[in-house]
C-alpha cells in the first residue's frame, strides 16, 4: 500500500483538541493542549478547540466550563472553537462551526448516508445475543475479535423492510479483508496493521448518535485539520480512522501520538495516584508557568541544559521530532523544584496578583501591605502558593501563645532574657518609620548584640513568633510592623516578670 503521508499535505497547519465533557480537566488533557498550542505557534498555524459531547450518558455538568477556565489559567490560547463569554456562558467562535459535536448530528447523518450509498458502510441489525455468540466462537478459535459481515449482503428490499418496521440497527464501516493500512507517525515512525485485524467498526449507534470514530474524522476533515496530535491511547484507533478517510476519498492528516503519562512507579497515571485534575494543581497553589514548564518536558527533550522555560522559550524551542516514544513520569518533586525556581524569579507585582487571587479562592483575606511583606520573605522558601502561609500563622494572628521555657538560649535565666528583650525593644523603638526595613533592623540589632547574638536574637525571635523555627527575627519584625513588634516584646517581658 502506498505511504499515506504523500496524500495528506494540507496547505495550512491547523491542529485541535477535542475533549469530552465527561469529567474535570486532567493533567493529560492539559499536556495534549499544550503540545498542540506549541506546535501551532511554532509553525504559524491555528489551534482549534471543539467539544466531543455525543456520549450523553457520561456527561458531567460544568466540565466544559472547567476545561476552558483551566486552559485560560494555564495561559494556553486558541484561535477558534468553544469559549466563555463575559457571563461565563459557552459560546463558539470561528468559521467552521458548530464546534459542539451534538449540534452537528445532521452533518454526520449526511456523511454516513454517503458511505452507505457508496457501499463503504452498511446497516447491521444483529442482536446483542448474536454478537455475543459470535465473539465467544471467535475466542474459542483464538481469532481476532471482529464482526463477521453477516449483514453486509442483506438484499436492499430486506433492509428497507426492516427500516420501515423501525428495527434497531447500527451502521458499520465495510473494512477491506485484505491489504495493509500503513501510516508514518510523527513520533513513532512507520506503523502498519493488516486490514483483516480491523473490525467493521460502528459508525452510527442505535441511538442515532455517531461514534467517536466517524465524528472525529468528519469534523477533522471539515475543519481542515492538518495534524492530529493526541495521546498514545488513540494509536490503535488510527488505522480505523485512516480507513474512514479512504472510504470518503479525503486527504489524510498527519498523526502524532504523545507518550503516556505515568506515575513514579511507571504505571499509567490515574486518579488513584492522587490529585491529577488541573483544579487540584490550582488549589495547591502551583503557578501556571511552573506547571506548563513541567508538563512540556514530559516526554519532550529539548536537548539543552536549560531547565526553566518561559512560554515563549517553549514555543521557540519546540520540535515535535524531540518528543520521545517512552512514557513520561509525572514527578511532583521535580514540579516543586520548578515551582520554586519560578517563585524566586517572578516579579513581586505579578506574584502579588497571583497570590491575592489564590487566597481569595481559599477564602483567606489579608491586608495588602502585610501580604506583600509575607510574599517577599517567603518567595525564596516555597514551591507553591499553598505553602505561603504555612508555619507563619503567628505573623497574621493577633495573639500568640507559647511556653516561657522556649525563650531560653542555652543557660539564660529570666532576668537575662528580660534584659536582652528590653535592649532589642530600645533599638527597634529608635528606628524611624521611614528607616524600618529588614536591613536596618538587622544592622542595628546585630550592632547591639555584638558577640552575644544568640542571647539577643533567640529570645527576640521567640517573643515575636512563639516558634522554635521561623524566618529571621529581622524579617518577622518587619512583617509585623513596628507597633505590633513592640507590643509582642512588652507582652513577653510582662509574662516573665509575673513568674
Amino acid at each position: 500500500m502506498k505511504n499515506l503521508n504523500s496524500s495528506s499535505q494540507l496547505s495550512k497547519i491547523r491542529v485541535r483538541i477535542a475533549p469530552s465533557p465527561t469529567g474535570f480537566t486532567h493533567i493529560g488533557t492539559l499536556r495534549t493542549a499544550l503540545t498542540n498550542f506549541l506546535f501551532a505557534k511554532k509553525n504559524n498555524g491555528q489551534f482549534v478547540i471543539r467539544l466531543e459531547d455525543t456520549d450523553q450518558s457520561r456527561f458531567v455538568e460544568n466540565a466544559t466550563e472547567d476545561l476552558i477556565r483551566s486552559l485560560k489559567w494555564a495561559g494556553i490560547e486558541w484561535d477558534e472553537g468553544i469559549d466563555l463569554d463575559s457571563q461565563d456562558k459557552i459560546i463558539e467562535k470561528g468559521s467552521y462551526g458548530p464546534y459542539i459535536q451534538s449540534k452537528r448530528l445532521p452533518i454526520f447523518k449526511k456523511y454516513i448516508q454517503e458511505l452507505i450509498d457508496k457501499g463503504q458502510a452498511y446497516y447491521c441489525f444483529c442482536s446483542p445475543q448474536r454478537l455475543e455468540k459470535m465473539r465467544k466462537e471467535q475466542q474459542k478459535k483464538k481469532e481476532a475479535p471482529r464482526y463477521d459481515k453477516h449483514c453486509l449482503h442483506l438484499p436492499k428490499s430486506k433492509i428497507e423492510e426492516r427500516l420501515r418496521k423501525k428495527e434497531p440497527y447500527v451502521v458499520r464501516l465495510n473494512v477491506p479483508t485484505e491489504g495493509i493500512t500503513k501510516f508514518n507517525d510523527l513520533i513513532r515512525g512507520e506503523i502498519s496493521i493488516e486490514n483483516k485485524l480491523v473490525d467493521d467498526q460502528i459508525l452510527l449507534k442505535s441511538d442515532g448518535y455517531p461514534t467517536y470514530h466517524l465524528a472525529v474524522v468528519v469534523d477533522d476533515h471539515l475543519m481542515k485539520v492538518s495534524h492530529v496530535l493526541r495521546g498514545e491511547e488513540w494509536l490503535s484507533s488510527t488505522p480505523k480512522h485512516i480507513l474512514i478517510y479512504q472510504a470518503f476519498g479525503w486527504k489524510i492528516p498527519k498523526f502524532g501520538h504523545l507518550p503516556q503519562l505515568l506515575n513514579m512507579n511507571g504505571k499509567k497515571l490515574s486518579k488513584r495516584d492522587g490529585d491529577v485534575g488541573i483544579r487540584d494543581f490550582i488549589k495547591k497553589g502551583y503557578l501556571p508557568q511552573a506547571l506548563l514548564n513541567h508538563i512540556a518536558l514530559l516526554g519532550w527533550n529539548p536537548k539543552t541544559t536549560q531547565e526553566v522555560f518561559s512560554k515563549q522559550d517553549l514555543i521557540d524551542q519546540f520540535d515535535i521530532k524531540k518528543i520521545n516514544k517512552a512514557g513520561a513520569k509525572l514527578d511532583y518533586g521535580r514540579l516543586d523544584w520548578v515551582g520554586s525556581q519560578y517563585l524566586k524569579s517572578i516579579d513581586i507585582d505579578d506574584l502579588f496578583k497571583f497570590t491575592k487571587e489564590y487566597l481569595q479562592e481559599q477564602k483567606v483575606i489579608l491586608d495588602d501591605k502585610k501580604l506583600r511583606k509575607i510574599i517577599i520573605i517567603q518567595k525564596e522558601r516555597i514551591s507553591k502558593l499553598s505553602e505561603l502561609l504555612e508555619d507563619i500563622e503567628y505573623l497574621v494572628e493577633e495573639k500568640i501563645s507559647y511556653s516561657k521555657d522556649l525563650l531560653k538560649w542555652k543557660d539564660m535565666n529570666n532576668q537575662d532574657i528580660v534584659a536582652n528583650l528590653e535592649k532589642a525593644k530600645e533599638v527597634i523603638d529608635n528606628i524611624s518609620k521611614e528607616e524600618y526595613t529588614i536591613q536596618a533592623l538587622e544592622n542595628k540589632l546585630l550592632d547591639v548584640a555584638k558577640e552575644k547574638r544568640g542571647e539577643l536574637l533567640w529570645p527576640l525571635r521567640v517573643a515575636l513568633t512563639g516558634q522554635q523555627k521561623s524566618p529571621s527575627p529581622f524579617e518577622c519584625a518587619w512583617v509585623l510592623g513596628k507597633k505590633k513588634t513592640l507590643e509582642r516584646i512588652e507582652e513577653t517581658v510582662k509574662m516573665l516578670e509575673n513568674v
